[in-house]
């Protein structure tokens, strides 16, 4: 890394407001565009001079790029909180905060309009157009019995049977009304008894600190407009000695998953997912990859608390 390239590139108020953007999460140029209100050449020939400095990465997803602070630069992340105290003092650092708070909240309108209007459809929607291998056995097998357990992202509800099996408390949260009304019927339909049913999204869970000892994600990561964020809060409501259960896409190039099924994310790698993980202060205890003949692999992944973030 060289000193001067770091310092150079970061001697300018538009590279400085790109970075506190990108320290808050990953966004593709045209969500940068619309944060900070710039044209697209204007805010990519900043881009490259921070990749080009190794203060930023791109991670490719498809046809899209997701820019993101690069972990590798040890010079950024010493002098990072003495200039990120000061990003109030930039022009236009008030507009930023507030055109992110445009784009998230337009993440999470599309997830919500999308999953209120396909919940009846749901299952037999992602079954005919996704192949998945059969792995919610494996995944219920990992799951330990508890005191109270949460589903983050409960979608139809389809696991609440096996997840009642492993705790007197279910606490099922979803974002989309339908999607929860979904799940209560089915529940209602299995007699299903000890599940608290929550609207609320993954990045802020309607659930006090340390209220449960295990949480799932099931296929529902894919969907989060921020995982890094949700690992954050996911820590928040567990227990000082939670786990962290999570079943998702590995990394795929099936574009047309945006549109039709309102994915986020391609799937995932190892790699980021253990970053993500860590900044959230949990450490990985297994990690299984799941193959599916002609299909879309997934994985399963096991997390447990690593102390404070």
């Amino acid at each position: 890394m060289n000193v001067l390239t770091t310092l150079k590139a970061l001697s300018d108020a538009t590279r400085l407001r790109l970075v506190g953007v990108l320290s808050r999460g990953e966004f593709t140029v045209q969500e940068l565009t619309t944060i900070l209100g710039m044209g697209q050449s204007r805010i990519s020939r900043h881009l490259k001079i921070l990749l080009e400095a190794g203060i930023l990465s791109v991670k490719r997803q498809g046809t899209w790029g997701y820019y993101r602070l690069a972990g590798g630069n040890s010079l950024l992340g010493e002098i990072w909180p003495s200039l990120e105290s000061r990003q109030g003092n930039l022009e236009g650092h008030l507009q930023d905060l507030e055109g992110l708070s445009r784009v998230l909240e337009e993440r999470r309108r599309k997830s919500r309009v999308f999953f209120d209007r396909h919940a009846r459809q749901w299952d037999e929607l992602t079954s005919r157009i996704l192949a998945l291998p059969p792995y919610r056995r494996d995944l219920l097998d990992s799951i330990r019995p508890c005191r109270a357990l949460l589903e983050a992202g409960v979608g139809t509800g389809a696991l609440l049977g096996g997840l009642c099996e492993k705790a007197p408390l279910v606490v099922a949260v979803d974002h989309s009304a339908a999607m929860l009304e979904k799940a209560r019927e089915r529940a209602d339909e299995e007699c299903l008894e000890g599940v608290d049913f929550r609207l609320g999204e993954l990045s802020h869970l309607p659930l006090s600190d340390g209220e449960v000892e295990v949480a799932l994600l099931n296929m529902v990561l894919h969907h989060s407009p921020r995982p890094a964020v949700v690992f954050k809060e996911l820590s928040r409501v567990l227990s000082p000695t939670g786990v962290l259960v999570i079943a998702d896409l590995r990394r795929h190039d099936m574009e047309w998953v945006r549109e039709r099924l309102a994915d986020q994310w391609l799937g995932f790698e190892r790699s980021e997912l253990e970053g993500w993980l860590a900044a959230g202060g949990f450490q990985v205890e297994r990690y299984r990859d799941i193959d599916s003949p002609g299909g879309q692999g997934v994985f399963l992944l096991s997390a447990r608390k690593d102390g404070p973030v």
